[in-house]
């Protein structure tokens, strides 16, 4: 009986729910149908925006090639005139020698302009991009996305210059262990190899990174990979604190170069001196002379400290138990490093020299 009587009373509250549940559903059906209403207009408004971009991202598309079009035209007869005034100079007068090399100053100014365009065209990578990141468009359409990305490549080198740091100072004088060693030359190769993809990004992007500043990276990217690759033995104990001592060194110079030449770029974009997307590079740069010149004797004294690991290794390749080619690679790598480093600066330093001189030469 018992049960019964539960069963009952379960029935009858499950029939009172039922009917609830009706009456609720019958009363909301009104608001339910406003909002479905309401949910379909967006929907078809969502679907003409759509389109519109669609159609908006076709137009743009077809802009972009009419503007590669015409700058490699343009390119094109701007080098059949050059070569045209390159003739004409053996044979023309004083008069005509003044316009023509008036001319060739235009001709200088617009390349300068068509590279400013093709910062916001579409382009083909570069070998290295095409091998790493396939045929893929990597240019930022809006100053925005470009600034951004710069400011990020910036924030990544200085959290990495100070994790590198940190890792030569603790594998220097806390853990003297092969395995530790490993991960740090590993974090060097994937630092130095992250670099190299981003700036071939920014490049692609109006980045004006130029000359051995590009090249410097690959070679430190290569010279990683060979760190990595030797094996332990006498050579390699011979010559790991004198490495870790130069990076821990090479990072505080990294350090000090970017927080001195990030405020030197801001003033100087501030007046208009500095493209927007210059970036702070590990050496010394004509920019650099006003307020910075301080940083070249800890330039330099890297510089001869590569040059001193390039001839410590030289003898260690000449050692009777050395049998590792990674010895005299990384020798040669250094020297490479070194020739490239100290060349570039003392070039920027003779060039300013040079035109101060031949401003005091103008004003007298």
């Amino acid at each position: 009986m018992l049960c019964l009587d539960v069963t009952n009373r379960s029935e009858i509250w499950l029939r009172h729910l039922l009917c609830y549940v009706s009456d609720y559903t019958t009363m909301s059906l009104p608001r339910f149908q406003t909002e479905w209403e309401e949910i379909d207009q967006e929907y078809q408004q969502l679907q003409e925006t759509h389109k519109v971009y669609r159609q908006k991202l076709e137009e743009l598309t077809n802009l972009q090639a009419t503007c590669s079009s015409a700058i490699n035209k343009q390119r094109k007869c701007l080098k059949d005139l050059r070569h045209s005034l390159t003739k004409c100079v053996e044979t023309c007068d004083k008069k005509e020698l003044k316009l023509i090399k008036d001319i060739e100053i235009q001709i200088k100014d617009k390349q300068s302009v068509f590279f400013d365009m093709e910062a916001y065209l579409p382009k083909k990578n570069g070998l290295y991009l095409n091998l790493v990141l396939g045929n893929v468009n990597v240019t930022l359409l809006s100053n925005q996305a470009k600034f951004a990305y710069k400011d990020e490549y910036e924030k990544f080198k200085l959290c990495m210059t100070i994790i590198l740091m940190f890792g030569a100072i603790t594998c220097l004088f806390l853990l003297n262990y092969r395995v530790t060693d490993e991960i740090f030359n590993f974090l060097l190769v994937w630092y130095y190899c992250t670099l190299t993809i981003r700036e071939s990004i920014l490049m692609c992007n109006g980045s004006r990174i130029k000359g051995w500043w590009v090249s410097h990276h690959y070679v430190s990217t290569f010279l990683s990979g060979v760190m990595l690759t030797w094996p332990e033995g006498p050579m390699y104990q011979m010559f790991r604190s004198q490495f870790l001592a130069f990076s821990i060194y090479q990072s505080f110079v990294q350090f000090l170069q970017y927080y001195y030449q990030s405020g030197c770029l801001y003033r100087l974009r501030a007046l208009g001196e500095r493209n927007q997307l210059d970036l702070t590079v590990e050496g010394f740069q004509s920019w650099m002379w006003r307020g910075l010149t301080f940083l070249l004797p800890f330039l330099f004294f890297g510089h001869f400290w590569q040059l001193y690991n390039s001839v410590t290794l030289f003898r260690l390749a000449g050692h009777e138990d050395c049998k590792e080619w990674q010895v005299f690679m990384l020798a040669l790598t250094f020297l490479v490093l070194f020739l490239g480093n100290f060349l570039t600066t003392l070039k920027v330093v003779h060039q300013k020299f040079q035109k101060n001189q031949e401003k005091v030469q103008k004003k007298d």
